[in-house]
């Protein structure tokens, strides 16, 4: 009886959150933040997936950063240091993941590289994804 309890507390452990369980949980926050910024919800939890592994990234464990967002010389909150492009690299640390998405679409909005972006509708997701004005949609 005890090697079931540990086994299924092993089985439990072991378990990670899939791609529709990740995108149940942060669609109303993905969608809050179209609202506030412009970014499309489904551009916003497309990258949440891919950055995070649905949830289940060391990173995401150790700071709650689901888009990757390494330090950058202006950042002055908590960090953490995760093997990337380099090893040991900066990133930022967030308590809660709320505030990881708040700080992924301002990080957007305030970077000129991003900014013919925000000249899209937020509903032209095709467009978002290809980074690009008025290029033709497949």
């Amino acid at each position: 009886m005890i090697a079931f309890i540990f086994l299924l507390g092993q089985v439990t452990l072991a378990q990670r959150t899939t791609i529709e369980e990740y995108i149940e949980t942060y669609k109303d926050l993905a969608m809050s933040e179209m609202q506030r910024t412009g970014v499309p919800a489904s551009i916003t939890l497309a990258q949440g997936v891919f950055e995070s592994e649905s949830g289940n990234s060391q990173l995401v464990k150790q700071s709650n950063n689901h888009f990757g967002i390494k330090c950058k010389e202006e950042w002055t909150g908590e960090k953490v240091y995760h093997d990337d492009d380099l090893k040991g690299e900066c990133f930022r640390k967030y308590d809660s993941a709320a505030l990881s998405y708040i700080d992924h679409s301002d990080f957007l909005r305030s970077r000129p590289h991003y900014a013919t972006l925000f000249e899209l509708d937020p509903a032209d997701y095709k467009s978002w994804a290809y980074g690009q004005i008025g290029r033709a949609h497949v």
